[in-house]
């Protein structure tokens, strides 16, 4: 049986169509200084891009930028222009101007370290927060965003997109039990950040896609054109990531288990991971908890003390006891 609504739906279908708008989430941008806010604007805003995801739109940005960093500084104002041309999006000259006219938040500056200052703009609104990654320039700043999020009890979400293209390559996938995982991507580096917090993150967060918490300690090995970083779980396990630079920028993943070994293709496309940043937005609960996405970051400030003590051994708990915020 029809019912109302289905009836309407077929006499008069555009009847439908404000309500339906209505009910989109209003999303606020800060930071346009990397080239996921024209893609995700794309993918979010444009019914008929490919791999639309829809539920929510952007309708607020904010500039920011880091004059300190070229590839930030150079890409603001292209980046703004673009992003106006679309419909009903509005550029404002403040964070908290943005924050009153919209439901929830991105925080997508490139740079990772005006994150902190963003955070304690925005998560006193209460309006769930996305931080693309790194969700801080550094652990020390992390922890003092997750304990700003406990306090105003908004929910916060951080994630690489790796994390969805694994999760996807690995559905399905039977090793029996798991013994440990090895990914490698590009890790290029930049002065203003740890090493592996600039691109590193990305093939850090597909290791804990597979491996989930539990990393005790990590041993780094660095060399001008790579870094190892081998992690030894609580439980045994053994994970590796490794980071290259002048090689060819792609990612992989090989998962080892008790019966099979497997090596599964890593697609990356951003529509996975904005299916999970609207689920967000919509229930107010993040699919990656706080305490893992701080390990994530506990992994790589390891990884560079471990650089600093020439390789030795470092405690991801020593260091998590050693930047907790002051």
């Amino acid at each position: 049986m029809k019912t109302p609504q289905r009836i309407l739906a077929l006499l008069f279908p555009m009847l439908l169509v404000p309500a339906l708008r209505a009910a989109e989430i209003r999303v606020g941008l800060i930071g346009l200084d990397t080239s996921h806010v024209i893609a995700f604007t794309k993918t979010l805003n444009d019914p008929k891009a490919k791999d639309h995801v829809p539920g929510a739109r952007v309708v607020a940005v904010f500039k920011g930028g880091s004059p300190d960093i070229p590839s930030s500084a150079n890409r603001v104002e292209g980046y703004t222009a673009d992003l106006l041309k679309y419909p009903g999006v509005k550029l404002y000259d403040t964070v908290a101007e943005l924050v009153k006219n919209v439901d929830a938040v991105m925080i997508e500056s490139v740079d990772g370290r005006p994150h902190l200052k963003y955070a304690r703009e925005v998560l006193p609104s209460g309006k769930p927060t996305f931080i693309d990654k790194p969700v801080a320039g550094s652990l020390r700043d992390t922890l003092e965003i997750y304990a700003l999020a406990r306090k105003h009890n908004t929910p916060v979400f951080s994630s690489s997109s790796l994390r969805q293209s694994v999760q996807l390559a690995t559905q399905g996938m039977k090793v029996g039990e798991l013994r440990g995982a090895s990914t490698f991507g590009p890790c290029e580096l930049e002065p203003h950040h740890p090493d592996l917090f600039w691109y590193g993150i990305h093939a850090v967060e597909a290791l804990y896609t597979v491996m989930g918490r539990g990393c005790q300690t990590i041993v780094r090995t660095h060399t001008p054109t790579a870094d190892v970083v081998t992690g030894v779980w609580s439980d045994g396990r053994v994970g590796t990531m490794r980071g290259n630079r002048n090689t060819k920028g792609s990612f992989g993943l090989t998962v080892f288990g008790s019966t099979a070994i497997v090596s599964p293709e890593l697609k990356v496309n951003y529509s996975p991971l904005l299916n999970d940043v609207v689920k967000f937005f919509q229930t107010r609960v993040a699919p990656v908890t706080p305490e893992e996405t701080i390990e994530i970051i506990a992994f790589m400030e390891a990884a560079d003390e471990s650089k600093r003590r020439g390789g030795a051994p470092v405690s991801i708990a020593d260091v998590i006891k050693a930047n907790q915020p002051r």
